[in-house]
This record gives structure tokens, sequence and C-alpha cells, in this order.
């Protein structure tokens, strides 16, 4: 039988630099929250990126 880990580490390269951005992007929206104040958009932003970034946590086994 053979084994597809070599078809994973592509993927798996793909989901961490990709939840990596995303991680960026949460930090960049809430410092402009910090400068900008509240805001509903900003904060569904922030909210739907913490929701990502937790998809990308569990399929990267929390390699972040």
């Amino acid at each position: 039988m053979q084994s597809d880990k070599g078809s994973a580490a592509p993927q798996d390269a793909g989901q961490t630099k990709a939840a990596k951005h995303v991680s960026g992007a949460h930090e960049l929206l809430k410092k402009l929250r910090e400068k900008l104040g509240e805001h509903p958009e900003l904060g569904e932003a922030i909210t739907e990126l913490e929701m990502a970034l937790s998809i990308l946590t569990v399929r990267t086994a929390g390699l972040l």
C-alpha cells in the first residue's frame, strides 16, 4: 500500500501559510480597530478571521 504523505505535505504547507496570512490580517484589523474605535463591520471582519483561524488551526493540528 502506498503512502499519501508526499501529496499531503504541500497541502499542509499551504494551510500553514494561509493560517499565517489570516493571523496577520487579524492582527492588522485589531490594530485598526484600536486606532479608529469600534465599528460594526470591522468587528464582523475580525470575528470572521478568528473563525477562519480556528478552522485552520484544527486542520493544521495547531502548527501555526
